[in-house]
C-alpha cells in the first residue's frame, strides 16, 4: 500500500553541477540529482531505502510526516526551469 509522505527537502546546489538533496526530519535521507526533472524519482527511491533502513533496524518512521488525509491540499513548493 501507498503512503502519501509530506517531507520537506533541502536542494544544495554543487559546484560540478546538479544537486545534494537531504531533509531536516529525515537525516538518513540523501541522495544526488543532475537534472531537476530527476528530483521525484531519485528522490522516491531514497525515501524507500530509508524506510527499508527503519524497519531493519526496528525503528518507527516519524508519523508526522505521513499525510493523514490524501484528498487535504497540501502545501507544496517545488522549483520550475522557465526560459526568460
Amino acid at each position: 500500500m501507498k503512503t502519501m509522505m509530506k517531507i520537506p527537502l533541502v536542494l544544495e546546489p554543487q559546484k560540478e553541477g546538479g544537486w545534494t538533496i537531504t531533509s531536516p526530519l529525515v537525516p538518513e535521507l540523501v541522495t544526488e540529482i543532475d537534472d531537476i526533472d530527476d528530483l521525484n524519482s531519485c528522490v522516491h527511491d531514497a525515501l524507500a531505502a530509508v524506510i527499508e533502513l527503519y524497519q531493519d533496524m526496528g525503528k518507527q518512521f516519524p508519523a508526522n510526516l505521513r499525510a493523514n488525509n490524501a484528498e487535504a491540499p497540501v502545501w507544496f513548493e517545488s522549483l520550475i526551469m522557465a526560459e526568460g
